[in-house]
């Protein structure tokens, strides 16, 4: 049996733990950032950010993301991607439980541990305790796609006053279609992580900020190594994010690809749940017979076993490019009739 990693990135150390030779060409569908193209310009000096020093505040980029969030610059800490943000925050929750609301993102538990702090699984927000150090959100969620409504999410925040809610908004950029926003600056117990990663191909850079009150963001500032935030990472996500335009043609694309990805596996004769964003579960009787064959046919998608809940009935799908898409439906039917 296949050795799974936790994350789904690097498609190689996929066909390396599965023991199946990697073909020229891959068909990705279990990394589930933009696959919309910027067509943009960086004016960048690469021998000048390579030589000198990042910025230890990141001035440029806060100053974007300030304007964005109507807020100000106490309120956002810029980290090296949104994983920074969840080992600082897990730092200081070592003292009581820790809440996970599952099936969610194993980095969360995994730094709470790291850091010997408890965590108790929990499957819905009423089974939140009285006491509790932190519950742990990922929404829109990865991997199902679901998302729980602000008005919701504020009502729980409201009445836990002494509990840290983190909210990890990851993937509310790549929504099929935008929904209120929390708003942070009314709960000084409410921590919003964002990732620059997703919508804006800077994946490879690491880049993510965190909005809270002042008193949170402070706290955090304070285990964070000096120039965390590369060079290029500032510079770049400034650049994609003063592009207002570029989130709406995301959202355009995804908004038609995604159901029609959907509705061409159904066809195949596929269970695919509900999704609002670019990605979305498809069940599957034997996780590692659909993966060996789809591996061999040059397609990755993203397994379930590390998510609790799920544990390996389902596989990831993120929509990709329309002939990448369509590939993969054409792919899946011919599994169907042929088995």
């Amino acid at each position: 049996m296949a050795e799974f990693r936790l994350h789904g990135a690097n498609p190689e150390k996929l066909y390396e733990a599965f023991g199946i030779p990697a073909p020229k060409k891959i068909y990705d569908f279990s990394s589930n950032t933009n696959v919309v193209e910027w067509n943009g310009k960086l004016d960048l000096d690469f021998k000048q950010l390579l030589s000198a020093y990042p910025d230890d505040e990141s001035l440029e980029l806060c100053s974007v993301i300030t304007e964005q969030n109507n807020c100000g610059t106490e309120n956002v800490l810029v980290t090296n991607g949104s994983n920074e943000a969840i080992y600082l925050l897990a730092s200081y929750l070592t003292n009581g439980d820790n809440c996970l609301l599952q099936p969610l993102y194993a980095e969360y538990g995994r730094a709470l541990t790291a850091y010997g702090a408890k965590t108790k699984n929990i499957t819905s927000l009423n089974e939140i305790p009285n006491s509790c150090a932190s519950v742990w959100i990922c929404n829109p969620c990865n991997p199902t796609g679901k998302f729980i409504e602000s008005e919701r999410l504020e009502q729980v925040i409201f009445s836990h006053p002494e509990t840290l809610f983190i909210v990890d908004e990851a993937y509310r950029s790549l929504m099929l279609y935008e929904r209120a926003p929390l708003n942070f600056r009314a709960y000084p117990n409410l921590v919003l992580l964002r990732s620059l990663t997703k919508l804006y191909h800077l994946c490879g850079v690491r880049v993510g900020y965190v909005l809270a009150e002042r008193s949170v963001v402070d706290k955090l500032k304070l285990r964070q190594p000096t120039w965390s935030v590369n060079s290029f990472a500032q510079k770049a996500a400034a650049a994609y994010m003063r592009d207002n335009e570029f989130a709406a043609w995301t959202r355009a694309y995804y908004r038609q690809e995604v159901p029609r990805l959907m509705e061409g596996l159904q066809n195949a004769g596929y269970t695919v749940l509900p999704t609002c964003v670019n990605f979305f579960l498809l069940e599957t009787a034997d996780d590692e017979e659909l993966m060996t064959y789809l591996l061999q046919r040059g397609i990755v998608v993203r397994h379930t076993r590390n998510f609790p809940g799920l544990d390996g009935r389902y596989i990831r799908i993120a929509a990709g490019t329309a002939k990448n898409n369509d590939l993969l439906i054409k792919t899946m039917r011919e599994k169907n009739q042929n088995q």
